[in-house]
């Protein structure tokens, strides 16, 4: 079942990808966009909200393993002695890499710090001129690296038929705010102006990022809508982003124990990061958020985040930005890199990314 509400002339599009599998939400689209690769059946979201929610099995076996063993408090200590440990030393919970045709470490000025490691991810070696995704990692503006998160970079390269650029932007609590949003702002100005550098010819831009990650990218593209760079940020793939500090939203509590992002290490991560909540380069869902680029927004129905999420794609359906919005139904927060770990999610990679690709194959035909 489908459904289809106008709105001051503005279509949503409501529908369920498959039964425990994903949601799929289209808010103010143009027409057939991104919807056409859904197969939607009669959604379950009423009854969940009044049962306990639904728990795929393999998220539940993780939950099992990973509660069994949990991690250390995230202590500025702890946090030092990961930073020694060679990537290699680092458990993944991602699938391997895999197939592409250019791995590539470059640097760019770092203004008043050290040079901004970058990673060049192409599925191809050689492409004509065409926009390029800009990716911030995860791990709460405190951990993650390029290295973590390059599964998922070298996904969205194949998925998107695109070059995509990871960023190593400054954590905390070495580089508490704003260091983040200020590498990531930078770091997409920097790919924009630099496609020689690249060996691309550089359009536009894509900018993505999980998680912490998902939070730089949608304040990086709301400076760059206020201040244009060299080229113009095309769309947006904020995936499970952090949209709000300023208040606590009804999921954070649902999930703040037990899903794998708990709140005691939600307080350590602002803790250490020491941002102001009530600034735009902090909290992006306070600003205007009118004249953003299309965006494809996606969270996990298990997930503390989920509801901050949903609130930011309400806010852009408002402001009249083509939005897509995809909540992985049992799924918790980090599903992207958690594929090895949890099998399932896989497919749901798959899936908003390929309502990314029609998303962006629809803006580049109306450029055209």
């Amino acid at each position: 079942m489908q459904f289809v509400i106008d709105t001051k002339k503005r279509a949503s599009t409501f529908a369920y990808l498959a039964p425990g599998v994903a949601a799929l939400l289209v808010l103010a689209a143009p027409t057939g966009l991104a919807a056409r690769d859904a197969a939607p059946v009669v959604s379950t979201a009423r009854q969940e909200s009044a049962a306990a929610p639904y728990i795929r099995p393999d998220v539940a076996a993780y939950l099992k393993a990973s509660n069994a063993q949990p991690m250390p408090a995230l202590t500025a200590e702890v946090i030092a002695q990961i930073r020694k440990l060679p990537p290699s030393a680092m458990p993944s919970r991602d699938l391997p890499v895999g197939n592409i045709a250019v791995v590539k470490d470059l640097a760019m000025p770092g203004g008043e710090s050290e040079p901004i490691a970058l990673r060049l991810f192409d599925s191809r070696t050689d492409r004509g001129p065409g926009p390029v995704v800009v990716y911030y990692h995860g791990g709460g503006y405190v951990l993650g690296s390029i290295d973590t998160h390059a599964a998922l970079a070298a996904e969205i390269s194949r998925q998107l038929d695109l070059p995509v650029v990871s960023v190593e932007y400054r954590l905390a609590p070495e580089h508490p705010w704003p260091a983040a949003p200020d590498d990531g702002e930078a770091a997409a100005r920097w790919v924009a102006a630099n496609g020689k550098v690249l060996g691309r010819d550089v359009t536009g831009l894509v900018l993505s990022g999980d998680s912490a990650g998902g939070n730089l990218a949608l304040i990086a593209s709301a400076a760059l809508r206020d201040k244009p760079a060299a080229v113009p940020v095309i769309m947006q793939v904020p995936i499970y982003p952090a949209t709000d500090f300023t208040r606590e939203y009804p999921s954070m509590k649902q999930f703040g124990h037990g899903y794998g992002l708990d709140d005691s290490m939600t307080a350590l991560f602002r803790q250490h990061y020491k941002a102001d909540p009530n600034s735009l380069k902090t909290s992006p869902i306070l600003g205007d958020l009118a004249g953003l680029p299309p965006t494809v927004l996606v969270t996990a129905g298990l997930d503390p985040l989920r509801d901050q999420g949903r609130a930011y794609a309400a806010k852009l359906v408002e402001a009249g930005v083509p939005t897509t919005y995809y909540e992985g139904r049992g799924l918790i927060h980090g599903f992207a890199t958690f594929r090895r770990a949890v099998p399932s999610a896989q497919a749901d990679t798959v899936n908003f990314l390929k309502l990314a690709k029609s998303m962006l194959d629809e803006i580049q035909a109306s450029a055209k």
